[in-house]
């Protein structure tokens, strides 16, 4: 029999599940959600009837009264992440709505997993210091990671597979281009080399992904020098530049105007 999940005093606990070549847990129901983060080795799940491979990486949402088994192939480690009611606020009510009212597995892409990794440490740490902030903190972590699994799932259009790397990674783009963000560290998420990357992604955009990212930030940095009234100096963090003398030189290269002098012909104003 399954010992019940303790979930005091913040409805969230996040625990280790280990499990050897062979090990079963048997069909079973719980009354809260739980997220199953695979850290290594493969298995299988059972949800509703439906059996699906289990990988590193993989995640697996399972919603309230949903029920489930594992079965481990090879040594299975897993993170459970479980939580009630007391975790939900109203900043992640719509995610539940949307994006997370079904039990179902989720392949993270190597990017999306590069993140949730770091937020499960985080919330690890968390959990075993009692600060003052320390429920804040979970509920806080929790959001960013809930959000996290419900943008994975926007985009699953069939591409190849170099054409689904190149997609991944002009999202991840999109979605980060105000970190430092260098074509190594992308590579390395992908787990490919630079020039193969480069290579894949110009097939489908025809620029390289560090291109990719300048033409992002001037784009954003032109509509905000245009619409806004930010200094100049804020606008080059905001989109990601790591110094101000860069983001001259990158903006006058794309535009033959300093950020000044953009501003000034655009909207009249010095």
């Amino acid at each position: 029999m399954l010992k019940p999940i303790n979930l005091d005093p913040f409805g969230v606990q996040l625990y280790e599940s280990k499990h050897h070549a062979g090990n079963r847990i048997d069909e079973h129901h719980h009354d809260i959600y739980q997220l199953i983060y695979t850290l290594e080795g493969s298995g299988k799940i059972m949800l509703d009837g439906e059996v699906y491979q289990l990988k590193q990486d993989h995640l697996t949402f399972i919603t309230p009264f949903t029920h489930h088994a594992i079965i481990a192939d090879h040594k299975l480690t897993v993170l459970v992440l479980a939580l009630d009611h007391r975790a939900i606020n109203v900043s992640t009510e719509k995610l539940f709505e949307h994006s997370l009212s079904e039990s179902k597995l989720i392949g993270l892409n190597p990017f999306i997993s590069s993140e949730v990794r770091p937020l499960l440490r985080t919330m690890l740490y968390e959990q075993a210091h009692a600060t003052l902030y320390q429920e804040s903190a979970l509920h806080i972590y929790l959001s960013q990671l809930l959000l996290l699994i419900s943008r994975s799932e926007q985009h699953q259009e069939n591409f190849d597979a170099n054409s689904l790397r190149a997609e991944r990674l002009r999202e991840y783009i999109d979605t980060h281009y105000y970190k430092a963000l260098h074509a190594e560290n992308l590579a390395a998420k992908l787990a490919i080399s630079t020039r193969h990357m480069n290579t894949i992604f110009k097939e489908t955009f025809h620029m390289t992904p560090m291109q990719y990212l300048t033409e992002i930030r001037i784009q954003l940095s032109k509509k905000m020098l245009m619409e806004t009234d930010k200094e100049i100096a804020v606008i080059c963090f905001e989109v990601g530049f790591e110094s101000l003398s860069t983001f001259y030189r990158t903006f006058k290269h794309h535009t033959s105007l300093s950020p000044h002098k953009y501003r000034i012909n655009q909207t009249g104003v010095s």
